[in-house]
């Protein structure tokens, strides 16, 4: 399995090995989990919450970092008040998550103020994921630090640049400018 291999050159070079799950259904996320845990991942992020996957990255020493809200569809879109999804993430907490996985650029509402009163009312890591697709999204980001923030079809999409590459060393170096500013 080439996913395994590539899991396998993360780790064998220091660096934590992380799974993101789209999925919906309690077989899903297990699935997803499972996977996880062959290629030997150390957080699993996304997945709808369910205490299965809950206790089987628990019983497999994975981290995991459920989605909030109601998500749904392709590509995720994110509904749901932002008091719902702090209530959530904090019962989520109470049972052991290692962090939240948040498409915050996918709300359908005021992206910024759902960052801003998460980051500030949530307090274990929290990764933004989903639509992180402009320099401008990027400087809200620096500004209000989350733990981590994930870049997936908007690479694809050559939003910031023209090969994989290229968009990747973009970002980075653009990252490195605004945190010396």
């Amino acid at each position: 399995m080439k996913m395994k291999e590539l899991f396998t050159q993360i780790k064998r070079n220091g660096k934590k090995a992380v799974l993101e799950v789209v999925a919906y259904t309690e077989d899903e996320c297990l699935e997803g989990a499972k996977i996880a845990a062959e290629c030997g991942c150390d957080i699993l992020m996304g997945t709808m919450f369910f205490e299965s996957v809950n206790v089987f990255c628990k019983e497999n020493d994975i981290k995991y970092m459920p989605f909030v809200g109601n998500v749904s569809g392709r590509p995720s879109v994110l509904s749901g008040s932002i008091d719902e999804m702090i209530v959530q993430a904090k019962e989520y907490i109470e049972k052991g998550v290692f962090g939240i996985d948040l498409l915050a650029y996918r709300f359908i509402g005021n992206s910024t103020e759902l960052i801003r009163r998460f980051l500030s009312e949530v307090k274990v890591p929290v990764c933004i994921a989903g639509s992180v697709n402009s320099f401008d999204r990027l400087n809200e980001l620096k500004n209000v630090s989350p733990w981590a923030y994930t870049i997936g079809s908007s690479f694809f999409d050559n939003d910031f640049g023209n090969d994989l590459k290229q968009q990747i060393e973009i970002v980075c170096n653009y990252m490195k400018e605004i945190v010396n500013v």
